[in-house]
């Protein structure tokens, strides 16, 4: 009756995979293993530290029967003939390593067992003939007695029936048990991940590149105290702006149209116009005003005509008086005519990325109505809430659901509490791509006494079935065991062992959700 996952049986028996015949070495520098098969040993070369493959190394492997260079075929793999791994036994191998001005010398010891050594297919060519002589005759008699069997025992009705069924008990009595097995397809062995009695996990080489397994070394330090906070992402005040409407009017599109969102404009660019609505009544003044001044501007400049032509007859402050009002009256009706005719330009205030729009052409608004929004993308801030002041004053990051970091700087604290809280600004300094305003966010702010244990990833940490935090210690070439472990947040791409984890041992800190996973 269980489900899947919960299994109330007996345990099942763990399989057991038949790995090849292979040896390791490791020094500070380099992790070596070597794999024979077919004849061939494929070694692969690896960092001590961080369990990258080594690139472009030149190995030479010396052997009893003298001196050979292994030759690469993938990153971090290089092969070499192994004749002497005919023999069954121990083979002593040493292999001077040559990477990046780097020169190591790793000794190391093969062993290569009796029943690895193929048997000599003349030897077993009699033993095959004999095999297959005995399954004729087991057959032949098998089936002759089946026969007779059925005739004795069946009825005539029955016969028929009795016949095949006999037949084909006395077929697979007649053959030898061997004869099945030896024809039956048989797994090529192979090298595969698997789980321990002792909960330990062996994951090959090979394997390992696939999963892409890192590690690192830890080392105990003295870290700051961090606390979680509730946080934004918020648009720079000196960075971003509003176009709004002066006078309430029917928008425009200007020449192009809308600019969609996402585009990015300068400062001063036009992005739309408001055409002012002007009503039947206040028509008929402006077009009064018009009427008077083009009549002033007439009697003005017949004026200026006549005393210019007498400027002898007159002074010359009478004309320049004169002149002047008339500029006056026409600059006058200029700019009558142009609030009956020219909308009013809506620009961009800074320069940046529409980030909202709110435009339609012939859409009616409303004074200070806020048709677009603009944000400079690359200068953002944080708005975080928590309940000291100087939270993140030393040292503040942010982490994003994603898993993502971004690095903050603190810029100032409010004054005013907000929900019994503090508001604390911070500055995005690095990581602000694909930020946007409203998104949400954790930031770790560094606050109160210094702690001391072991900083890893977080995603060197994986929850056991009890939830439990657990870490891979990379205790040999190809074996990891699990750790118990607990942790407080650091930052946003980092937690705190305080306990469970000695220091100056290999963690994994990718892949270890994968090596979790093998059973």
């Amino acid at each position: 009756m269980a489900h899947e996952g919960h299994d109330h049986g007996a345990p099942t028996t763990p399989q057991v995979t038949t790995l090849a015949p292979r040896t390791e070495a490791a020094s500070d520098e380099f992790e070596l293993v070597a794999v024979l098969r077919d004849g061939m040993l494929a070694i692969h070369l690896d960092r001590f530290a961080d369990n990258a493959p080594v690139e472009g190394a030149t190995i030479e492997m010396d052997t009893p029967e003298g001196a050979q260079t292994a030759r690469p075929t993938e990153p971090g793999t290089y092969v070499v003939p192994a004749p002497f791994a005919a023999k069954p036994g121990a083979h002593d191998l040493a292999f001077t390593v040559t990477a990046r001005g780097t020169v190591d010398v790793l000794a190391t010891t093969l062993t290569v067992p009796a029943a690895s050594v193929p048997a000599d297919p003349r030897a077993t060519a009699p033993a095959a003939l004999a095999l297959l002589a005995g399954s004729q005759l087991g057959l032949l008699a098998g089936v002759v007695i089946g026969f007779l069997a059925a005739v004795l025992l069946m009825s005539l009705r029955q016969r028929t029936t009795a016949l095949v069924l006999a037949a084909g008990l006395g077929l697979a009595a007649s053959l030898p048990p061997d004869a099945q097995a030896a024809d039956a397809p048989k797994p090529p062995a192979r090298d595969a991940a698997q789980r321990l009695p002792d909960g330990s996990v062996i994951v090959p080489k090979p394997s390992q590149r696939i999963l892409g397994v890192r590690t690192i070394v830890t080392a105990s330090a003295s870290h700051a105290r961090i606390v979680e906070l509730p946080g934004r992402v918020v648009p720079d005040a000196n960075a971003s702006g509003l176009v709004q409407t002066a006078v309430g009017g029917r928008l425009a599109p200007p020449q192009g149209g809308f600019k969609p969102l996402g585009t990015r404009v300068a400062a001063g660019d036009i992005l739309a116009f408001v055409h002012p609505p002007i009503g039947a009544s206040d028509l008929k003044d402006l077009e009064q005003q018009g009427f008077e001044l083009d009549q002033q501007i007439a009697i003005v400049k017949r004026r200026y005509e006549r005393l210019s032509a007498i400027q002898n007859a007159v002074t010359r402050r009478e004309v320049e008086e004169t002149e002047i009002e008339l500029k006056g009256l026409q600059t006058r009706r200029a700019t009558l005519e142009r609030v009956q005719r020219e909308p009013e330009a809506l620009r961009a205030p800074v320069a940046g990325v529409i980030a909202a729009a709110d435009a339609v052409a012939g859409q009616m608004a409303d004074p200070s109505t806020v048709v677009f929004r603009i944000i400079d993308p690359d200068r953002l801030w944080v708005e975080a809430l928590g309940f000291s002041p100087d939270a993140g004053r030393s040292g503040a990051s942010g982490r994003l659901p994603d898993g993502r970091s971004v690095t903050l700087v603190f810029l100032g604290a409010g004054m005013s509490d907000r929900g019994q809280a503090v508001p604390l600004q911070f500055s995005v300094t690095a990581g602000a791509e694909g930020l946007r305003p409203g998104q949400f966010l954790t930031v770790l702010a560094e606050a109160g006494a210094p702690r001391t244990g072991i900083a890893i990833p977080r995603t060197a940490v994986v929850r056991g079935a009890n939830g439990q935090a657990i870490v891979y210690e990379h205790v040999s070439a190809e074996r990891f065991v699990a750790r118990d472990v607990k942790t407080d947040p650091l930052d946003a791409g980092r937690v705190l062992v305080v306990a469970g984890l000695p220091p100056d041992r290999r963690v994994v800190t990718e892949g270890a959700e994968l090596i979790d996973q093998i059973r």
